[in-house]
């Protein structure tokens, strides 16, 4: 890549928390330069079945409203006890418009609701990344974490499930208790846009 020049990417995102983690860990995998999500394109609509689906949408979105490269990921909370939600649907469990600690408040109200037993906290974030082109081609990448649901939330860092989701490779801590290097050295969004980065880094070569 030497004398190129950075790539330019859309982010497809305007949630502030995100942008930051994204920018955070795109700048240390690749050369980029990270254009903010122009004010007049509208919201939107995430009905895809699964979170490349949403990924794909919100990128493709932004692709047609600039003409430029766009970047999008799409995060699912995964509970086991509760099969996998709320999944695709995390940023909307306890409905459209809802805070943060509203869909935390909801998660843990379900989960105190099922019966005691082994391993019935058990959860992992996954995050889809992907780049979106004006050539209609798109690279993505996946990453995951495994983890527990806490009884209560912890910590003021972070956003979304954060203060309730203790990472398996933490000790003990939530992500929201975490600095933001030590949550992207072993988040789902870290990895993901670290394996992101890493393939984009070789498409520009």
């Amino acid at each position: 890549m030497s004398g190129a020049a950075p790539l330019r990417l859309v982010l497809a995102s305007a949630n502030p928390d995100k942008v930051a983690e994204i920018a955070a860990v795109l700048a240390g995998a690749l050369d980029v330069e990270l254009i903010p999500r122009p004010g007049n394109v509208p919201d939107v609509v995430e009905d895809g079945a699964t979170l490349l689906d949403n990924a794909r949408l919100k990128a493709r979105a932004l692709v047609a409203a600039t003409g430029l490269p766009a970047v999008a990921d799409d995060t699912g909370l995964e509970v086991d006890a509760l099969g996998g939600a709320p999944g695709v649907y995390s940023a909307r469990y306890a409905g459209e418009g809802v805070t943060y600690a509203d869909n935390v408040h909801k998660l843990l109200i379900e989960l105190a609701a099922r019966p005691a037993g082994g391993g019935e906290r058990t959860a992992r974030f996954r995050t889809v990344a992907l780049a979106a082109f004006p050539d209609g081609t798109d690279v993505w990448a996946e990453g995951a974490a495994e983890g527990v649901i806490a009884h209560q939330p912890a910590g003021d860092a972070g956003f979304g499930y954060d203060p309730v989701f203790a990472p398996r490779e933490s000790d003990g801590r939530t992500f929201a208790e975490m600095t933001p290097d030590e949550k992207h050295a072993i988040s789902h969004r870290g990895r993901a846009f670290r394996s992101l980065g890493a393939a984009l880094a070789e498409r520009q070569r």
